[in-house]
């Protein structure tokens, strides 16, 4: 005796499914493997390539498309099935299978060690660590993260308490978090935790100033300062200027105008910047010759 097969099931061989749960509904999509990054990536435009199916479901595998009256529940009765689509494309969670899962996070994690190798050096040789350092670094870290209990009967210690006694902590990458901003935690805990000697890479800087403008007083003050604060920012644009600089390469007065090359961490960049921007009101300016100064081996 034959058995017929449902028309509408989908074999799930080559499926990456989207899942968005709007009120009390789970709402589901069927799109193609790795196809669904790269829509949100902007690398594959057309939507076409990316679903298998263009339907709204509840169950995928199941076959069972979602009502018209739950979609408008959930997402309004004026939104069209295509919007609702690539509402769900945009902020659904991807579902993959172990294989892809890992892949995915073997990607991002060999990207996140590779963005903290180029951003950091050996304080003393200004040299770049290699990604295997790196990785053996954050690992490191990670395992001591992991064992890391809190004590509910350990009394904080200083003013800020925990906060200051743990401070940065790292547990490893996560593919829900992007690359750059794992990147930024990962440096964050390595500078603060040291287990290889690491600082930021400076940036190298050119500043530019009217001397006119240099010699005057600096009228940028903070308003959360105290009076002692303050007495610290009555000083000449210059001063302000050379007190962001780590390091100077070179400085000199060209006409009415002075130029200083420098070292600068990278965290004071954008203070450096919004001074100069509100202070010189157009007669100053930054320049950056290198977003991070390192020595190799080569």
């Amino acid at each position: 005796m034959r058995v017929n097969q449902p028309s509408n099931q989908i074999k799930l061989t080559n499926v990456s499914l989207v899942r968005l749960k709007k009120g009390k509904k789970r709402f589901e999509i069927a799109c193609y493997k790795n196809k669904v990054l790269e829509y949100r990536s902007g690398i594959e435009t057309d939507l076409d390539n990316v679903l298998q199916i263009e339907g709204i479901f509840l169950n995928v595998s199941k076959g069972q498309t979602a009502p018209t009256a739950d979609l408008q529940k959930a997402f309004g009765a004026k939104e069209s099935n295509k919007e609702i689509i690539l509402e769900i494309l945009q902020k659904g969670e991807l579902q993959v299978g172990e294989k892809e899962r890992a892949a995915q996070l073997e990607r991002v994690h060999n990207e996140v060690v590779g963005m903290v190798a180029s951003k950091l050096v050996d304080p003393k040789t200004k040299r770049v660590y290699t990604t295997g350092m790196i990785d053996k670094a954050l690992e490191m870290l990670s395992s001591q993260g992991s064992q890391a209990q809190p004590d509910k009967n350990e009394k904080p210690v200083g003013e800020e308490g925990e906060t200051k006694k743990k401070g940065h902590m790292w547990t490893g990458v996560v593919a829900t978090k992007s690359a750059k901003s794992q990147a930024l935690e990962a440096m964050k805990a390595l500078i603060q935790h040291q287990p290889i000697p690491v600082m930021r890479a400076r940036m190298r800087l050119r500043v530019t100033c009217s001397l006119a403008v240099l010699k005057q007083n600096a009228k940028v003050v903070q308003k959360e300062c105290t009076e002692d604060d303050r007495e610290k920012f009555k000083a000449t644009v210059k001063d302000r200027i050379l007190s962001y600089v780590e390091q100077i390469e070179s400085q000199d007065t060209m006409g009415a105008e002075w130029e200083i090359i420098g070292f600068v961490e990278p965290g004071a960049f954008k203070g450096l910047g919004d001074f100069i921007g509100s202070e010189t009101k157009g007669q100053g300016r930054v320049e950056v010759l290198d977003m991070a100064v390192t020595t190799s081996d080569e």
